[in-house]
């Protein structure tokens, strides 16, 4: 049943102060003094010292606490190529959940270029006013590219979550099926359907975590990827391997896990019976998986379910991720977002799943019980502890692998990190509210 009619959704933008979002002063100005300080002549001693050293920038402005999610509407989520403007709203929507779930501020920019060579010099120049930039809804192949060159080239975190949000949060759902499961990732037989940015991604990472690429047997629009065919991308290349395998339904038989990302309806349950004991299966697609849950689990019971819809367990929900990741990054004050830090939030969220779910958090699904297990692998979007744990590892791992300019006292870090949600979602409840809308 449907949440929201069409129009309840256009209201929901359209309504009182148009759009998702407003850009509002955190310092009083009220009196001469103030505005001296705001502007002139005041400012200009924030001026000169940046200018003496430009990390002071994340001292004297909001840099610090600023993220840029770039997109230029070629690849939206479920509609595809529908350019800078239409987009917008989503790249708005990222915005909120940045700040609702992390306390991280954002300007979204929505540029209508399609040239990667344009488009990274676009956001190259926009370095010294964010602290990091979050890639978004930029199709494939380009994409890879245009994250690349930008990480390469770029003394801030860039981070292109179509492709590494889902590959963390199903990776941290991974980690916890195969200990279930009763199996290693070095043994996985792995089936991929799809061949895009999240799904590179997905595979990419899934071998960051002990996947052999050898076991990976990946499937486009057109069939296997091998090494006989000549239409694939350097991307795609990767995962060719040297024996072609006809069907998707004959890579199924006796493959350990599933992950789909590409369209409904292209799994049978006579597929997923083929497949070994205890099998893994994440289908993605979205809004209809490539099998449903329940036939998944009418066809193996003893299987290992999740897929990216909230009505069913163990949702592969990106927002468990890019909000917490970039908190922690800019805390330390982190150059890039390197894999060690992906891990660590991965290995976070599977950490978080085996912890007692507070009560809150099963009265907001509506359930009486929620534990580790077959259908309680991935943490919820709204526990309100995914900060901690998520952050808090990004952070350490930053440090760790010495791409952090700041050091962090990470017990101290980690109740700032409680306080600092609470406190936001005050001001944002504030502010919301007084808008006087009943939405």
């Amino acid at each position: 049943m449907a949440l929201f009619t069409p129009q309840e959704a256009l209201d929901y933008h359209a309504l009182g102060r148009k759009g998702k979002v407003e850009v509002v002063p955190t310092k009083p100005c009220h009196t001469q003094k103030h505005l001296s300080m705001a502007y002139t002549p005041g400012v200009a001693l924030a001026c000169k010292e940046i200018a003496k050293d430009q990390e002071l920038s994340f001292e004297y402005t909001a840099r610090g606490n600023l993220v840029a999610v770039v997109s230029n509407g070629t690849a939206v989520l479920g509609l595809g190529n529908i350019g800078a403007a239409a987009g917008k709203p989503v790249m708005e929507g990222k915005g909120v959940l940045f700040k609702v779930f992390a306390d991280v501020d954002v300007y979204d920019i929505n540029l209508a270029v399609t040239d990667p060579d344009k488009l990274i010099e676009m956001v190259k120049a926009l370095e010294p006013t964010f602290g990091g930039i979050n890639l978004e809804d930029i199709k494939a192949p380009e994409c890879f590219r245009i994250e690349e060159t930008l990480k390469r080239e770029m003394d801030i975190p860039v981070f292109h979550d179509d492709q590494h949000g889902t590959a963390i949060i199903s990776g941290a759902g991974l980690i916890n099926a195969l200990e279930i499961a009763g199996k290693k990732a070095e043994d996985l037989v792995v089936v991929v359907s799809g061949a895009g940015a999240g799904a590179i991604a997905c595979t990419r990472f899934y071998e960051s975590l002990g996947v052999k690429r050898e076991n990976i047997r990946m499937f486009d629009s057109r069939g296997h990827l091998h090494q006989g065919r000549d239409d694939l991308n350097e991307y795609k290349r990767a995962y060719a391997q040297e024996q072609a395998i006809g069907s998707l339904e004959e890579a199924f038989k006796g493959a350990d896990c599933f992950l789909g990302l590409s369209m409904g309806g292209l799994v049978t349950q006579d597929m997923v019976k083929a497949m070994s004991d205890n099998p893994i299966i994440f289908a993605c697609a979205n809004p209809d998986p490539e099998i449903t849950y329940d036939d998944a689990k009418e066809a193996r019971p003893d299987a290992i379910m999740a897929t990216g819809r909230s009505d069913f367990p163990n949702q592969v929900n990106n927002v468990l991720g890019f909000p917490f990741i970039f908190r922690g990054a800019l805390d330390a004050q982190s150059t890039a977002i390197n894999e060690e830090m992906k891990v660590a939030a991965a290995q976070a969220l599977a950490d978080l799943a085996k912890e007692p779910v507070p009560d809150y958090v099963k009265q907001a699904y509506g359930v009486d019980r929620m534990e580790f297990g077959v259908d309680y692998i991935i943490p919820k979007p709204l526990d309100l502890r995914v900060i901690e744990f998520v952050s808090t590892a990004v952070a350490k791992a930053a440090m760790d692998t010495g791409v952090a300019r700041k050091q962090l006292d990470l017990p101290a870090y980690q109740k700032e990190l409680r306080e600092r949600l609470a406190a936001s979602r005050r001001r944002v409840e504030t502010l919301v509210s007084s808008y006087g809308l009943d939405i």
